[in-house]
C-alpha cells in the first residue's frame, strides 16, 4: 500500500508549501505475480512430443494346436520390397511417394507349393473415395468381424455415447476377442526394403486393428516363392542390394584421390 509521510522541517516561511514523502510498498503486487505465474504454469497445456506409437502385439495364452491351426488358415505373410531407380528410391510420379511392393500369401510357405498357390502383388495404397485399397482391402477383408465392430465403437464415441477413454478401451478389448476371425499377420522386410516401407506395414497393422503380428526375416522357402513370382511375371525382385551398392559409392566418392 502506498503511504504518505509528512515531513516536519522545523520553522518555516509563511505560505511555504508543506514537502510530503512518498512510499509504495510493492510486496502485495510481487504475491500477485507469482500467484499468477503459478496459476498460468498449472492451466497451460505443454506440447506433446510427436512420437509413433506403435501397438505391440498381445501377449495370448494359445495352445500349440490353436497355434498350428492358426498359421494354416489365418497366417498372411507380407515380404516387403522397394521399388530403385539406380541407387535411389523410385517414386511414383502422380503421388510422389516413394513405391512399395508387398509380396503377400496366406497359410504357410512350405504347403503353397503343393496347392499351386503363390504369390501376390500389392501396394500401399490406403484409401480411396472412401473405400480401403491395395493391402488395406486384403487385411481389412481377413479382420472383418474385428473392424465391423471397431466401426460401431466409433460412431457410438462420435455421437458422445462413450467417452474418449471407453472408447479406447473398448477397442483394445474388441482387437484382442479370441472368439472373433483374427490374421496372424507376418511382416518381412527384404534386402532393399526402406525404413519408410517398414512403418507403412506397421500403420497397416494399427489402422486395421490388427493386433496379431510379428516382424521376422524372410526364409529361404520365401526366396523361392519370389523365383517362381518372377519367372511367371518377367519381374526382376531378386538382386543386389541396391543400399550396399549405393553406400559402396558413396564411400568411393568421399575417399580422398591419390596424390601425384
Amino acid at each position: 500500500m502506498a503511504q504518505i509521510e509528512q515531513k516536519d522541517g522545523g520553522k518555516k516561511k509563511k505560505g511555504a508549501q508543506k514537502k510530503m514523502a512518498i512510499h509504495v510498498d510493492f510486496t502485495p503486487m510481487v504475491d500477485m505475480n507469482m500467484l499468477l505465474i503459478t496459476f498460468f504454469m498449472l492451466c497451460t497445456t505443454m506440447i506433446k512430443s510427436q512420437t509413433l506409437q506403435i501397438v505391440l502385439p498381445t501377449n495370448e495364452d494359445v495352445r500349440k494346436e490353436q497355434q498350428s491351426q492358426a498359421k494354416a488358415s489365418e497366417a498372411v505373410t507380407l515380404i516387403l520390397d522397394t521399388e530403385y531407380n539406380g541407387d535411389t528410391p523410385k517414386v511414383d510420379p502422380e503421388t510422389g511417394k516413394t513405391i512399395h511392393n508387398i509380396y503377400y500369401y496366406e497359410g504357410v510357405a512350405d504347403t503353397l507349393f503343393q496347392t499351386n498357390k503363390y504369390l501376390r502383388k500389392e501396394q500401399f495404397i490406403g484409401n480411396v473415395n472412401h473405400e480401403p485399397q491395395g493391402i488395406r482391402k486384403i487385411l481389412r477383408d481377413k479382420n472383418k468381424q474385428v473392424m465391423e465392430e471397431y466401426q460401431t465403437l466409433k460412431e457410438r464415441w462420435k455421437n458422445k455415447e462413450i467417452t474418449k477413454e471407453e472408447f479406447d478401451k473398448l477397442a483394445k478389448k474388441n482387437a484382442s476377442d479370441s472368439l472373433k476371425t483374427r490374421p496372424v499377420v507376418v511382416i518381412k522386410p527384404g534386402p532393399n526394403t526402406t525404413y519408410e516401407g517398414l512403418i507403412n506395414a506397421l500403420d497397416e497393422m494399427n489402422i486395421n486393428q490388427i493386433s496379431r503380428y510379428s516382424i521376422e526375416l524372410p526364409t529361404h522357402t520365401d526366396t523361392l516363392l519370389l523365383k517362381h513370382f518372377e519367372q511367371a511375371n518377367n519381374e526382376t525382385i531378386i538382386r543386389p542390394t541396391v543400399r550396399q551398392t549405393a553406400s559402396k559409392a558413396t564411400a568411393a566418392a568421399a575417399a580422398p584421390a591419390p596424390q601425384q
